[in-house]
């Protein structure tokens, strides 16, 4: 069943909640909305639930227009960041109270829940009552309880931000297996770039209400509509440098020079915003076009295995994403190097006119 919203707009209190929204959702599909809190992912999801109407545009399952159609017409679950279970029920009965409220025979009760329950690895606990799991298994029980009635749509907002780093990955990977076999459309919220990328299938970027870009969530990532779109799709964000075009050059603040190479050679004598993600930038050479710049610490950021390195050329401000542990004292002078095949270049009017060169055929934040 595919899921349509067409030129749908919510404005709630003399505020736009959803601005002139177009997208289409295909049956069977995976989809992340990616976008910052108030970005309008929770009023989007609660739209297609039907637990609210837009202020005009329609919203179609199968071509039918049921925009006034209430959620408890539809076949609808939904997952939040909360472990949200019936407290004095049973994990199986939590899992049993949408097939019970269809009055579904108790055999293929038992055995839906049964199902469910070793797919998402909590068989174990069905004579247990929630309070009496970890944050972990509540949340399994919560996507159970949604799972076990096959329903058509499925909406997870946010469902995994209150559990320990472990677990998410854990549940993500389940997850993608999950629907990997179901014909379920699935909608899933977070504010997270990282998380959007290990869940794949497709992804629709949100922004002050509107969606500003949407597809397969490799392509999105490697190939950003605009500066927005490359901010957003970032941990941390896309670093964006100024820089002009003329001669057969690239210059950066005026003080940083350095020729057109072949990815660049098309671009026309001008001014344009260039990006270059922060885990792309390196401490050692590797390219024969790596930029080598001398910069000044400002922080480094430890973070487990990983570092934030913050540097500054003269106004020029950068972060580096490096694996491993590296520490530097501020004011330190050290060297970068910027692979110039990787550069992002957009227009004055922030539009992607030149993607970085892809030398990696794996999706990812290495790519």
């Amino acid at each position: 069943m595919s899921l349509e919203l067409e030129s749908v707009t919510r404005i709630s209190n003399h505020e736009t909640w959803l601005d002139d929204i177009n997208l289409r959702i295909e049956p069977g599909s995976f989809n992340v909305l990616l976008g910052r809190t108030l970005a309008g992912k929770t009023s989007l999801m609660r739209l297609m639930a039907g637990l609210d109407k837009p202020t005009s545009g329609r919203v179609l399952f199968n071509g039918q227009d049921v925009t006034g159609v209430p959620v408890r017409e539809r076949n609808v679950s939904m997952v939040y960041q909360q472990f949200i279970n019936y407290p004095n029920l049973t994990v199986f009965e939590n899992i049993a109270s949408p097939l019970r409220l269809e009055k579904q025979p108790e055999a293929l009760i038992k055995q839906k829940v049964q199902e469910t329950a070793e797919m998402l690895h909590i068989e174990q606990f069905l004579d247990r009552l929630p309070l009496e799991l970890s944050g972990g298994q509540q949340q399994r029980t919560a996507m159970a309880r949604a799972l076990v009635k096959n329903a058509d749509l499925i909406l997870f907002d946010e469902p995994l931000v209150n559990l320990d780093y472990k677990l998410r990955e854990e549940l993500r990977q389940e997850m993608r297996e999950l629907f990997a076999e179901r014909n379920t459309i699935a909608v899933y919220a977070t504010t997270e770039p990282n998380e959007a990328l290990a869940l794949g299938g497709n992804v629709v970027l949100m922004h002050e209400g509107k969606v500003i870009q949407s597809g397969p969530t490799a392509e999105v990532y490697h190939h950003p509509s605009s500066v927005t779109s490359a901010e957003l799709f970032g941990e941390p964000p896309i670093n964006l440098i100024r820089g002009r075009v003329g001669g057969g050059n690239v210059s950066f603040d005026e003080h940083i020079h350095f020729p057109l190479n072949t990815d660049l050679g098309e671009l026309t004598d001008g001014e344009y915003q260039f990006g270059i993600r922060p885990n792309h930038l390196s401490l050692v050479p590797n390219n024969d076009d790596d930029l080598e710049l001398t910069v000044d610490v400002e922080l480094a950021e430890i973070s487990g295995s990983e570092t934030f390195l913050h540097v500054r050329n003269r106004d020029i401000n950068m972060v580096l994403h490096l694996p491993g542990v590296h520490d530097y004292d501020v004011d330190q002078k050290i060297s970068i190097y910027v692979p110039t095949h990787k550069l992002y270049v957009f227009d004055e009017s922030q539009k992607l006119i030149q993607s970085a060169r892809r030398v990696q055929s794996t999706p990812g934040i290495g790519g």
